[in-house]
Protein backbone atom coordinates (compact mmCIF):
# COMPACT_ATOMS: atom_id res chain seq x y z
CA UNK A 1 0.00 0.00 0.00
CA UNK A 2 1.49 3.36 -1.80
CA UNK A 3 2.10 5.60 1.98
CA UNK A 4 -0.12 8.51 0.47
CA UNK A 5 -3.35 7.91 -0.50
CA UNK A 6 -6.04 9.37 -2.08
CA UNK A 7 -9.27 10.34 -0.19
CA UNK A 8 -11.11 7.25 -0.94
CA UNK A 9 -8.47 5.36 -0.03
CA UNK A 10 -7.87 7.38 3.53
CA UNK A 11 -11.40 6.10 4.35
CA UNK A 12 -10.61 1.85 3.08
CA UNK A 13 -7.70 2.41 5.33
CA UNK A 14 -8.98 3.72 8.35
CA UNK A 15 -12.01 1.46 8.38
CA UNK A 16 -9.69 -2.15 7.92
CA UNK A 17 -7.35 -0.02 10.63
CA UNK A 18 -10.43 0.07 13.00
CA UNK A 19 -10.47 -2.69 15.48
CA UNK A 20 -14.13 -1.36 16.92
CA UNK A 21 -17.65 -3.06 16.39
CA UNK A 22 -18.47 -0.14 13.79
CA UNK A 23 -16.63 2.60 12.11
CA UNK A 24 -17.55 5.81 10.38
CA UNK A 25 -14.81 7.49 8.85
CA UNK A 26 -14.86 11.25 7.27
CA UNK A 27 -12.08 13.17 5.20
CA UNK A 28 -12.79 16.57 3.68
CA UNK A 29 -10.32 17.77 1.56
CA UNK A 30 -10.36 21.82 1.34
CA UNK A 31 -9.31 24.21 -1.38
CA UNK A 32 -9.39 27.88 -0.81
CA UNK A 33 -8.07 30.87 -2.18
CA UNK A 34 -8.28 34.68 -1.08
CA UNK A 35 -7.16 37.99 -2.10
CA UNK A 36 -7.39 40.87 0.81
CA UNK A 37 -6.47 44.65 0.15
CA UNK A 38 -6.51 47.95 2.32
CA UNK A 39 -6.55 51.42 1.22
CA UNK A 40 -7.13 50.72 -2.21
CA UNK A 41 -3.87 48.73 -2.50
CA UNK A 42 -3.90 44.60 -2.98
CA UNK A 43 -2.16 43.88 0.14
CA UNK A 44 -2.05 39.17 0.00
CA UNK A 45 -3.20 36.90 -1.98
CA UNK A 46 -2.89 33.17 -1.85
CA UNK A 47 -4.03 29.06 -2.12
CA UNK A 48 -4.13 26.79 0.53
CA UNK A 49 -5.35 23.17 0.58
CA UNK A 50 -5.91 20.93 3.46
CA UNK A 51 -7.10 17.29 4.40
CA UNK A 52 -9.04 16.49 7.64
CA UNK A 53 -9.73 13.05 8.52
CA UNK A 54 -12.67 12.43 11.29
CA UNK A 55 -12.65 8.42 12.36
CA UNK A 56 -15.86 7.76 14.88
CA UNK A 57 -15.70 4.43 16.79
CA UNK A 58 -18.68 2.32 17.64
CA UNK A 59 -17.83 -0.47 20.53
CA UNK A 60 -20.78 -2.64 21.28
CA UNK A 61 -21.28 -3.20 25.46
CA UNK A 62 -23.10 -5.72 28.00
CA UNK A 63 -24.79 -1.91 28.51
CA UNK A 64 -25.69 -0.33 25.23
CA UNK A 65 -22.72 1.14 22.58
CA UNK A 66 -19.58 3.82 23.38
CA UNK A 67 -18.47 5.81 20.77
CA UNK A 68 -14.76 7.47 20.58
CA UNK A 69 -14.10 10.47 18.10
CA UNK A 70 -10.81 11.67 17.00
CA UNK A 71 -10.14 14.01 14.05
CA UNK A 72 -6.50 15.58 12.38
CA UNK A 73 -4.79 16.27 9.85
CA UNK A 74 -3.74 13.63 7.09
CA UNK A 75 -0.96 13.16 4.33
CA UNK A 76 0.20 9.69 4.87
CA UNK A 77 -1.46 6.14 5.56
CA UNK A 78 0.11 6.05 9.00
CA UNK A 79 -1.36 9.26 10.15
CA UNK A 80 -5.15 7.94 9.35
CA UNK A 81 -4.04 4.50 11.40
CA UNK A 82 -3.20 6.17 14.00
CA UNK A 83 -6.41 8.31 13.96
CA UNK A 84 -8.34 5.00 13.47
CA UNK A 85 -6.43 3.39 16.57
CA UNK A 86 -7.03 6.56 18.81
CA UNK A 87 -10.57 6.68 18.08
CA UNK A 88 -11.09 2.92 18.95
CA UNK A 89 -9.11 3.82 22.43
CA UNK A 90 -11.66 6.30 23.09
CA UNK A 91 -14.86 4.40 22.71
CA UNK A 92 -12.99 1.23 24.31
CA UNK A 93 -13.29 3.54 27.33
CA UNK A 94 -16.38 5.43 27.42
CA UNK A 95 -19.52 4.79 28.82
CA UNK A 96 -22.23 4.08 26.59
CA UNK A 97 -23.90 6.49 24.52
CA UNK A 98 -27.83 8.05 25.28
CA UNK A 99 -27.92 8.38 21.40
CA UNK A 100 -27.03 4.95 20.03
CA UNK A 101 -28.84 3.77 17.15
CA UNK A 102 -28.50 1.75 14.19
CA UNK A 103 -26.14 3.13 11.61
CA UNK A 104 -26.80 4.14 8.46
CA UNK A 105 -26.82 1.19 5.23
CA UNK A 106 -25.42 1.01 2.37
CA UNK A 107 -26.17 4.44 0.51
CA UNK A 108 -23.37 5.18 -2.33
CA UNK A 109 -22.72 8.17 -4.33
CA UNK A 110 -22.51 8.09 -7.90
CA UNK A 111 -19.26 10.21 -7.88
CA UNK A 112 -17.54 8.69 -4.88
CA UNK A 113 -14.67 7.23 -6.96
CA UNK A 114 -13.91 10.62 -8.45
CA UNK A 115 -11.33 13.21 -7.04
CA UNK A 116 -11.45 15.90 -4.64
CA UNK A 117 -13.13 19.50 -6.17
CA UNK A 118 -10.50 22.18 -6.01
CA UNK A 119 -10.40 26.14 -6.65
CA UNK A 120 -7.42 28.42 -7.36
CA UNK A 121 -6.95 32.01 -7.78
CA UNK A 122 -8.58 31.82 -10.90
CA UNK A 123 -11.89 32.12 -9.87
CA UNK A 124 -11.47 35.53 -9.31
CA UNK A 125 -11.03 36.44 -12.80
CA UNK A 126 -13.54 38.98 -13.62
CA UNK A 127 -13.95 40.19 -9.58
CA UNK A 128 -9.99 41.24 -9.79
CA UNK A 129 -9.76 43.49 -12.74
CA UNK A 130 -12.79 45.55 -11.93
CA UNK A 131 -11.26 45.61 -8.16
CA UNK A 132 -8.10 47.34 -9.90
CA UNK A 133 -10.93 49.90 -11.38
CA UNK A 134 -13.00 50.43 -8.00
CA UNK A 135 -9.25 51.21 -6.53
CA UNK A 136 -8.52 54.18 -9.13
CA UNK A 137 -12.42 55.48 -8.45
CA UNK A 138 -11.89 55.16 -5.12
CA UNK A 139 -8.87 56.91 -4.71
CA UNK A 140 -10.01 60.11 -6.81
CA UNK A 141 -12.73 60.51 -4.78
CA UNK A 142 -10.87 60.13 -1.55
CA UNK A 143 -12.26 57.09 -0.08
CA UNK A 144 -10.25 54.20 0.81
CA UNK A 145 -11.51 50.37 -0.07
CA UNK A 146 -11.12 48.17 2.48
CA UNK A 147 -11.63 44.23 2.55
CA UNK A 148 -11.31 40.54 1.17
CA UNK A 149 -12.68 37.83 -1.27
CA UNK A 150 -12.60 34.19 -0.27
CA UNK A 151 -13.39 31.19 -2.07
CA UNK A 152 -13.39 27.59 -0.68
CA UNK A 153 -14.31 24.17 -2.09
CA UNK A 154 -14.71 21.55 0.28
CA UNK A 155 -15.09 17.86 -0.50
CA UNK A 156 -16.51 15.57 2.15
CA UNK A 157 -16.28 11.71 1.92
CA UNK A 158 -18.31 9.33 4.37
CA UNK A 159 -17.63 6.55 4.57
CA UNK A 160 -18.46 3.87 7.32
CA UNK A 161 -18.52 -0.12 8.39
CA UNK A 162 -22.08 -0.55 7.23
CA UNK A 163 -21.56 0.16 3.51
CA UNK A 164 -21.90 3.76 3.06
CA UNK A 165 -20.10 5.54 0.39
CA UNK A 166 -20.85 9.01 0.21
CA UNK A 167 -19.69 12.35 -1.57
CA UNK A 168 -20.54 15.67 -1.37
CA UNK A 169 -18.54 19.25 -3.13
CA UNK A 170 -19.52 22.08 -1.29
CA UNK A 171 -18.17 25.41 -2.71
CA UNK A 172 -18.50 28.64 -0.02
CA UNK A 173 -17.50 31.82 -1.04
CA UNK A 174 -18.24 34.99 0.39
CA UNK A 175 -17.13 39.05 -0.17
CA UNK A 176 -16.82 41.98 2.22
CA UNK A 177 -15.63 45.83 1.30
CA UNK A 178 -15.97 48.68 3.86
CA UNK A 179 -15.18 51.86 2.31
CA UNK A 180 -13.81 54.92 4.90
CA UNK A 181 -13.54 58.45 4.40
CA UNK A 182 -10.44 59.74 3.81
CA UNK A 183 -10.30 61.69 7.81
CA UNK A 184 -11.10 58.22 8.72
CA UNK A 185 -14.70 59.56 10.71
CA UNK A 186 -17.04 57.77 8.06
CA UNK A 187 -17.38 53.85 7.16
CA UNK A 188 -19.66 51.75 5.18
CA UNK A 189 -19.95 48.10 4.76
CA UNK A 190 -21.38 45.65 1.95
CA UNK A 191 -21.06 42.15 1.44
CA UNK A 192 -22.35 38.99 0.52
CA UNK A 193 -22.10 35.01 -0.26
CA UNK A 194 -21.85 33.60 -3.70
CA UNK A 195 -20.63 29.52 -4.70
CA UNK A 196 -18.28 31.21 -7.81
CA UNK A 197 -18.06 34.60 -8.23
CA UNK A 198 -20.20 35.15 -11.01
CA UNK A 199 -22.06 38.31 -10.97
CA UNK A 200 -20.23 40.13 -8.12
CA UNK A 201 -19.03 43.02 -9.11
CA UNK A 202 -16.54 44.91 -7.47
CA UNK A 203 -17.41 48.41 -9.18
CA UNK A 204 -21.63 48.10 -8.06
CA UNK A 205 -19.84 47.45 -4.49
CA UNK A 206 -17.69 50.57 -4.52
CA UNK A 207 -20.75 52.92 -6.13
CA UNK A 208 -22.88 51.53 -3.33
CA UNK A 209 -20.24 52.36 -0.72
CA UNK A 210 -20.22 55.81 -2.57
CA UNK A 211 -23.68 56.25 -1.93
CA UNK A 212 -23.57 55.24 2.17
CA UNK A 213 -20.34 57.33 2.68
CA UNK A 214 -22.51 60.63 0.75
CA UNK A 215 -25.53 59.71 3.29
CA UNK A 216 -23.27 60.05 6.33
CA UNK A 217 -21.52 63.21 5.46
CA UNK A 218 -24.81 64.62 7.73
CA UNK A 219 -24.19 63.32 11.16
CA UNK A 220 -27.25 63.20 13.56
CA UNK A 221 -26.68 62.05 17.14
CA UNK A 222 -29.83 60.09 18.72
CA UNK A 223 -30.34 59.22 22.39
CA UNK A 224 -31.28 55.18 23.28
CA UNK A 225 -35.02 54.32 22.59
CA UNK A 226 -36.97 52.15 20.42
CA UNK A 227 -37.23 53.35 16.96
CA UNK A 228 -38.94 52.46 13.57
CA UNK A 229 -36.31 50.22 12.02
CA UNK A 230 -35.64 48.61 8.81
CA UNK A 231 -33.21 45.80 8.75
CA UNK A 232 -31.83 44.87 5.93
CA UNK A 233 -31.12 41.36 4.44
CA UNK A 234 -27.65 40.88 6.21
CA UNK A 235 -29.10 42.39 9.88
CA UNK A 236 -32.28 39.64 8.83
CA UNK A 237 -29.88 37.12 8.50
CA UNK A 238 -27.23 37.69 11.36
CA UNK A 239 -30.73 37.14 13.74
CA UNK A 240 -32.32 34.17 11.98
CA UNK A 241 -29.28 32.40 12.21
CA UNK A 242 -29.64 32.63 16.42
CA UNK A 243 -33.20 31.65 15.95
CA UNK A 244 -32.44 28.31 14.24
CA UNK A 245 -29.21 27.47 16.30
CA UNK A 246 -30.91 27.66 19.37
CA UNK A 247 -33.82 25.62 17.90
CA UNK A 248 -33.23 22.33 18.98
CA UNK A 249 -35.84 20.32 19.97
CA UNK A 250 -34.35 18.14 23.13
CA UNK A 251 -33.42 21.77 24.75
CA UNK A 252 -36.94 22.96 24.32
CA UNK A 253 -38.27 19.61 25.39
CA UNK A 254 -36.17 20.41 28.50
CA UNK A 255 -38.08 23.52 29.34
CA UNK A 256 -34.42 25.57 28.32
CA UNK A 257 -35.43 27.92 25.43
CA UNK A 258 -37.75 29.83 23.72
CA UNK A 259 -39.62 26.91 21.71
CA UNK A 260 -40.29 25.55 25.03
CA UNK A 261 -44.07 24.77 25.89
CA UNK A 262 -45.13 26.00 29.48
CA UNK A 263 -46.01 22.58 31.99
CA UNK A 264 -43.71 20.74 29.21
CA UNK A 265 -42.93 19.93 25.82
CA UNK A 266 -42.24 22.18 22.97
CA UNK A 267 -44.25 24.67 21.16
CA UNK A 268 -44.39 22.77 17.76
CA UNK A 269 -47.75 23.17 16.72
CA UNK A 270 -48.01 27.12 17.80
CA UNK A 271 -48.27 30.15 16.00
CA UNK A 272 -44.67 32.02 17.61
CA UNK A 273 -45.00 34.29 13.98
CA UNK A 274 -47.11 36.16 12.09
CA UNK A 275 -49.24 34.64 9.50
CA UNK A 276 -47.62 34.26 6.40
CA UNK A 277 -43.73 33.96 7.83
CA UNK A 278 -41.98 31.01 6.19
CA UNK A 279 -38.53 29.65 7.78
CA UNK A 280 -37.19 26.88 5.68
CA UNK A 281 -33.83 24.98 5.21
CA UNK A 282 -33.10 22.85 1.84
CA UNK A 283 -30.14 21.20 0.78
CA UNK A 284 -31.21 21.81 -3.26
CA UNK A 285 -32.10 25.26 -2.55
CA UNK A 286 -31.11 27.54 -5.68
CA UNK A 287 -27.87 29.06 -5.11
CA UNK A 288 -27.74 27.89 -1.52
CA UNK A 289 -27.07 24.04 -2.18
CA UNK A 290 -25.93 22.12 0.69
CA UNK A 291 -24.66 18.48 1.83
CA UNK A 292 -27.89 16.29 1.00
CA UNK A 293 -26.77 14.26 4.20
CA UNK A 294 -26.32 14.29 7.62
CA UNK A 295 -22.58 14.89 8.44
CA UNK A 296 -21.49 15.25 12.14
CA UNK A 297 -18.27 14.93 14.06
CA UNK A 298 -19.45 14.50 17.69
CA UNK A 299 -22.92 13.85 19.33
CA UNK A 300 -24.85 16.81 21.18
CA UNK A 301 -28.30 18.82 21.04
CA UNK A 302 -28.73 19.11 17.89
CA UNK A 303 -26.55 16.27 16.14
CA UNK A 304 -25.30 12.83 16.59
CA UNK A 305 -22.32 10.67 15.25
CA UNK A 306 -25.03 7.86 14.61
CA UNK A 307 -26.96 9.57 12.37
CA UNK A 308 -24.15 10.19 9.53
CA UNK A 309 -25.45 9.51 6.22
CA UNK A 310 -29.46 10.14 6.88
CA UNK A 311 -30.50 11.85 4.02
CA UNK A 312 -31.54 15.41 4.12
CA UNK A 313 -34.78 16.72 2.82
CA UNK A 314 -36.83 20.63 2.95
CA UNK A 315 -37.98 21.32 6.26
CA UNK A 316 -39.36 23.70 7.22
CA UNK A 317 -39.06 25.24 10.86
CA UNK A 318 -41.78 27.98 10.92
CA UNK A 319 -44.55 27.26 8.23
CA UNK A 320 -47.46 30.11 8.18
CA UNK A 321 -46.13 31.36 11.63
CA UNK A 322 -46.51 28.49 13.32
CA UNK A 323 -43.61 27.05 14.52
CA UNK A 324 -43.62 22.68 12.44
CA UNK A 325 -40.16 21.55 13.56
CA UNK A 326 -37.00 21.66 15.53
CA UNK A 327 -33.93 19.99 15.11
CA UNK A 328 -34.13 16.46 15.53
CA UNK A 329 -32.01 13.83 15.62
CA UNK A 330 -32.97 10.27 16.15
CA UNK A 331 -32.62 10.18 19.61
CA UNK A 332 -34.53 13.55 20.43
CA UNK A 333 -37.43 12.79 18.00
CA UNK A 334 -38.23 9.44 20.36
CA UNK A 335 -38.46 12.03 23.08
CA UNK A 336 -40.05 14.26 21.72
CA UNK A 337 -42.39 11.81 19.59
CA UNK A 338 -41.88 14.69 16.35
CA UNK A 339 -40.42 13.32 12.77
CA UNK A 340 -36.94 13.52 12.87
CA UNK A 341 -35.82 16.83 11.11
CA UNK A 342 -31.97 17.06 11.32
CA UNK A 343 -29.98 20.44 10.87
CA UNK A 344 -29.64 20.97 7.31
CA UNK A 345 -26.61 23.60 6.04
CA UNK A 346 -28.75 26.47 5.04
CA UNK A 347 -31.96 28.84 5.79
CA UNK A 348 -34.22 30.42 4.06
CA UNK A 349 -36.79 33.03 5.14
CA UNK A 350 -39.77 34.70 3.67
CA UNK A 351 -43.30 35.87 3.86
CA UNK A 352 -46.35 35.74 1.89
CA UNK A 353 -46.70 38.83 -0.26
CA UNK A 354 -44.01 40.49 -0.02
CA UNK A 355 -42.30 41.98 -3.22
CA UNK A 356 -40.04 45.33 -3.70
CA UNK A 357 -36.30 45.81 -2.38
CA UNK A 358 -35.04 47.26 0.70
CA UNK A 359 -35.31 50.82 -1.13
CA UNK A 360 -38.68 50.44 -0.92
CA UNK A 361 -39.21 50.01 1.96
CA UNK A 362 -36.84 53.18 2.96
CA UNK A 363 -39.62 55.29 0.27
CA UNK A 364 -42.10 54.00 3.03
CA UNK A 365 -41.20 55.14 5.84
CA UNK A 366 -41.89 58.54 7.43
CA UNK A 367 -39.00 58.59 10.34
CA UNK A 368 -36.62 55.77 10.91
CA UNK A 369 -33.91 54.25 11.20
CA UNK A 370 -31.97 52.09 8.05
CA UNK A 371 -29.54 49.59 9.60
CA UNK A 372 -26.54 48.22 7.88
CA UNK A 373 -25.36 44.69 10.25
CA UNK A 374 -25.16 43.70 13.69
CA UNK A 375 -21.82 42.74 15.54
CA UNK A 376 -20.85 41.33 18.52
CA UNK A 377 -24.48 39.31 18.88
CA UNK A 378 -24.51 37.23 22.58
CA UNK A 379 -27.84 35.51 24.08
CA UNK A 380 -29.09 37.27 26.95
CA UNK A 381 -31.98 35.09 27.94
CA UNK A 382 -32.61 31.38 26.31
CA UNK A 383 -35.91 31.71 27.43
CA UNK A 384 -36.86 34.26 25.46
CA UNK A 385 -33.89 34.41 22.86
CA UNK A 386 -33.11 37.75 23.75
CA UNK A 387 -29.74 38.88 22.10
CA UNK A 388 -27.97 42.35 23.05
CA UNK A 389 -25.07 43.07 20.00
CA UNK A 390 -24.01 46.26 18.41
CA UNK A 391 -24.74 47.78 15.07
CA UNK A 392 -22.11 48.71 12.46
CA UNK A 393 -20.76 50.71 9.55
CA UNK A 394 -23.50 52.72 9.30
CA UNK A 395 -27.07 53.27 10.87
CA UNK A 396 -28.78 56.06 8.54
CA UNK A 397 -31.70 58.27 9.50
CA UNK A 398 -34.66 57.80 7.28
CA UNK A 399 -37.28 61.06 6.72
CA UNK A 400 -40.02 61.24 4.18
CA UNK A 401 -38.66 58.31 2.17
CA UNK A 402 -35.19 59.33 1.81
CA UNK A 403 -31.83 58.94 4.07
CA UNK A 404 -30.87 62.03 5.29
CA UNK A 405 -27.67 61.47 7.46
CA UNK A 406 -25.92 58.75 10.01
CA UNK A 407 -27.03 58.93 12.69
CA UNK A 408 -24.30 57.32 15.87
CA UNK A 409 -24.02 53.31 16.14
CA UNK A 410 -26.24 51.74 19.27
CA UNK A 411 -26.31 48.33 21.73
CA UNK A 412 -29.79 46.74 20.83
CA UNK A 413 -31.69 44.33 22.85
CA UNK A 414 -34.37 42.36 20.39
CA UNK A 415 -35.39 38.77 19.93
CA UNK A 416 -35.70 37.42 16.32
CA UNK A 417 -38.58 35.55 17.48
CA UNK A 418 -40.42 38.59 18.61
CA UNK A 419 -39.50 40.32 15.51
CA UNK A 420 -40.93 37.64 13.36
CA UNK A 421 -44.28 38.56 15.14
CA UNK A 422 -43.73 42.22 15.12
CA UNK A 423 -42.18 43.18 11.94
CA UNK A 424 -45.00 45.95 9.93
CA UNK A 425 -43.45 45.13 6.14
CA UNK A 426 -40.84 43.06 4.67
CA UNK A 427 -38.87 43.02 1.05
CA UNK A 428 -38.73 40.31 -1.46
CA UNK A 429 -36.34 37.23 -0.42
CA UNK A 430 -32.84 37.65 -1.64
CA UNK A 431 -29.68 36.00 -0.87
CA UNK A 432 -28.04 37.55 2.27
CA UNK A 433 -24.78 37.50 3.96
CA UNK A 434 -24.29 37.49 8.03
CA UNK A 435 -21.97 40.00 9.08
CA UNK A 436 -21.55 38.28 11.90
CA UNK A 437 -22.07 34.54 11.25
CA UNK A 438 -21.51 34.84 7.63
CA UNK A 439 -17.49 34.59 7.06
CA UNK A 440 -16.82 31.54 9.49
CA UNK A 441 -19.73 29.31 10.48
CA UNK A 442 -22.66 30.05 7.90
CA UNK A 443 -23.33 31.69 4.86
CA UNK A 444 -25.44 30.06 3.01
CA UNK A 445 -28.82 32.24 4.18
CA UNK A 446 -31.99 34.19 2.05
CA UNK A 447 -33.77 36.61 3.98
CA UNK A 448 -36.30 39.50 2.94
CA UNK A 449 -35.23 43.19 4.87
CA UNK A 450 -37.88 43.73 7.63
CA UNK A 451 -39.41 47.14 8.98
CA UNK A 452 -39.47 46.45 12.66
CA UNK A 453 -41.83 49.73 14.59
CA UNK A 454 -40.33 49.58 17.62
CA UNK A 455 -36.82 48.06 17.39
CA UNK A 456 -35.28 48.34 21.01
CA UNK A 457 -31.69 50.30 20.98
CA UNK A 458 -30.78 49.91 24.34
CA UNK A 459 -27.76 52.32 24.49
CA UNK A 460 -25.48 54.46 22.57
CA UNK A 461 -22.23 52.96 21.49
CA UNK A 462 -19.15 54.81 20.77
CA UNK A 463 -18.46 52.55 17.69
CA UNK A 464 -17.80 53.61 14.27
Amino acid sequence: MSSSLSPQSFVEHALATSGADDCVVLVRTTASANLRWANNTLTTNGVTRGVEVTVISFVRTPDGTATGSVTGTATLAAQVAELARAADAVARAASPAEDAAPLAGDAVSADWDEAPAATDIGVFGSFAPALGTAFGHAAAARRGLYGFVSHEVTTTYLGSSTGLRLRHVQPTGHYGVTGKSADLTRSAWVGGATRDFAGVDALALDDELARRLSWAERRVELPAGRYDTILPPSAVADLMIDAYWSAGARVAHEGQSVYSRRGGGTRIGERIARPGVHLLSDPAYDGLQAAPFVIATSSGNESSVFDNGLPLHRTEWIRDGDLAALLQTRHSAAMTDQPLTPAIDNLVLSVDGATGSLDDLVAGTERGLLLTCLWYIREVDPQSLLLTGLTRDGVYLVEDGEVTGAVNNFRFNESPISILDRFTHASATVPSFSREWGEDYFSRTATPALRVPDFNMSSVSQAL
